[in-house]
């Protein structure tokens, strides 16, 4: 059972034309044959875009008319910021199952129209300002380097690009490997959160424990942890390690994200490591040891 994507997941790329979305559809395709489909571009429709490896992706006007041509059920969004949320509503629109938004820095309120349109719709959104989401040895969508995943047994999801792959290569280096990483993003509003993803794995018998890799800011760690602490009544529950990124940041600092601010006297550090400690998880002392506590975690 894979979680989110598979080998057979279909992706049209909105922004493929662009420089960025040009690279990491190149660097998807290499990996074992991540099925990109298309792109879309409204002035450069009928086009084609060639791939580094000689393929060419057919580029159509919309989603909407990439999905009806391909059969495509998962997009991702390479759109600069000031349209990065239109690009949302059009893959809602058109019914793509899985839209995973690269793009860093889409504005708050745009985010919030989004969120409502999502709620009516049957779409789930990746992001946005996330590395995206890689099953590996199966499919990549997004920005996260392949080399480092391991096919194994550890769900990995986490607010944080960077500590994303940290989390992976030691797992990877400790021989346990991945089910699937999920970078939820750090932005206060978006699409798929902790508990989202921790209700997939926890149903996934191929993945046998969890790292979650939270942030200061906001309430998605303790909300998350009070979810897990609830499913452990029902008898679900998995070896789990966690880490809080941010915590020696001062009271009303941003910490790179937009969603990491402590303000008011709640989201900072020590309150969610002790929501994640009274779940049960195990809370790395530094993201260096994020793989070695989940050594020490399913050897104890």
């Amino acid at each position: 059972m894979s979680i989110l994507i598979d080998s057979n997941t279909k992706i049209i790329v909105q922004g493929l034309t662009g420089n960025t979305g040009s690279f990491h559809t190149n660097q998807a395709l290499d990996y074992f044959g991540t099925k990109m489909v298309a792109g879309t571009h409204p002035k450069k429709a009928g086009t084609s875009w060639k791939a580094d490896n000689g393929a060419e992706l057919p580029i159509y006007a919309n989603a909407g008319e990439a999905k009806e041509a391909t059969g495509a059920n998962a997009s991702v969004i390479y759109v600069p910021p000031a349209g990065a949320a239109a690009a949302i509503e059009e893959a809602i629109d058109a019914g793509i199952e899985l839209i995973t938004c690269i793009t860093e820095g889409v504005p708050v309120m745009d985010m919030v129209r989004v969120k409502a349109k999502l709620e009516k719709s049957n779409s789930r959104l990746i992001g946005p300002n996330c590395p995206g989401v890689l099953t590996p040895e199966q499919c990549k969508i997004g920005i996260m380097p392949g080399k480092i995943f391991q096919k194994g047994s550890v769900g990995v999801v986490s607010r944080s690009g960077t500590l994303t792959y940290e989390a992976v290569f030691q797992t990877s280096q400790a021989g346990l490997g991945q089910t699937t990483a999920v970078g939820i993003g750090g932005d206060p509003v978006n699409g798929t959160n902790f508990i989202d993803v921790l209700e997939l794995f926890l149903a996934d018998d191929e993945t046998k424990s969890i790292i979650m890799i939270g942030e200061i800011g906001g309430s998605a760690e303790e909300e998350a942890a009070q979810f897990l602490i609830d499913e452990a009544k029902k008898g679900r529950k998995k070896p789990m390690v966690g880490f809080i990124a941010g915590r020696t940041a001062p009271p009303g600092r941003t910490m790179g994200h937009a969603g990491a601010i402590v303000s008011g006297g709640k989201g900072d550090a020590p309150s969610k490591i002790s929501a994640m400690e009274e779940a049960g998880i195990k809370v790395s002392p530094s993201p260096a040891r994020l793989g070695d506590t989940m050594v020490e975690v399913l050897k104890g």
